[in-house]
């Protein structure tokens, strides 16, 4: 599923690939590494999902690769910035440290080439279930991963049939009206972070739900995720943000569509 034809970014922002999970949409994650290239590299937290790894391990080739190919964009010159997230939280314990040209933060400000700053972080810490009540976002974890179940299975018989990836999981989620309101929440949260920390946004994970968006003159940014969106954030050389939903990119690619402005993918 490669491209020709390789897409040069100042900065790319990753989050919740979820490596270890059978939900992980590694084989596309690939494809958007393989086709893309960036001075500077984030990958803002649940990586690796440890919490899944401790209870069924499943790792395939194409999670190796993933892993793989990252190291290897760091060797070549790439700054990369690991930001740990609750999945993959036993790497905070090493913030500060450097592996195989991987460098790890606990969060860290972010200016882009027009002079904007913006606050990173996987966003958990504003997650008011994992902060207080794991046992529940545990709880939460084993349903989603029922439903992350029944998403590969019901897009094995579109792929058969010969239809793009959608994701149940997500429209699932977001169906529910409580869910809704906790994602403002959450938006809002952050947003107020970042203003205290004196940043123009915040660029974050952790919900699995892409959007960029102005909340109170803060501009609030989700990259996404690699298991429902499959989506990236990136920084242009002007230093302007787009958002990428990779599944989209590879049917408009099938289909020989051409790719939309930027004003049509942040909508």
């Amino acid at each position: 599923m490669s491209t020709d034809i390789t897409k040069k970014f100042r900065t790319i922002f990753i989050s919740d690939v979820h490596l270890g999970t059978r939900g992980c949409q590694a084989e596309m994650l690939i494809d958007f590494l393989n086709a893309t290239d960036a001075d500077k590299i984030y990958l803002i937290g649940d990586i690796v999902d440890v919490w899944q790894i401790g209870r069924n391990c499943y790792w395939p080739n194409s999670h190796t690769l993933v892993v793989q190919t990252l190291l290897a964009k760091a060797k070549t010159g790439a700054e990369v910035i690991y930001v740990p997230g609750n999945h993959d939280s036993f790497l905070r314990r090493y913030c500060g440290t450097h592996f195989a040209g991987v460098e790890v933060k606990m969060d860290d400000m972010h200016e882009t080439a027009n002079g904007k700053k913006y606050f990173i972080c996987h966003g958990d810490a504003f997650d008011g279930v994992i902060l207080y009540a794991r046992w529940l976002a545990l709880v939460g974890h084993v349903a989603y991963g029922t439903a992350l179940r029944l998403n590969t299975a019901y897009n094995a018989v579109r792929k058969w049939c010969g239809m793009e990836y959608w994701s149940l999981s997500a429209w699932l989620k977001f169906k529910v009206k409580n869910a809704v309101k906790f994602i403002t929440q959450f938006e809002e949260a952050l947003c107020e972070e970042a203003e205290r920390r004196g940043a123009d946004g915040v660029i974050c994970g952790h919900i699995h739900h892409a959007e960029q968006r102005d909340i109170n003159g803060i501009e609030y940014v989700n990259d996404g995720d690699w298991v429902e969106s499959c989506s990236a954030l990136v920084e242009h050389s002007d230093g302007s943000l787009e958002l990428i939903n990779w599944a989209e990119e590879i049917r408009r690619r099938h289909q020989k569509l051409p790719t939309p402005k930027i004003e049509e993918v942040a909508a």
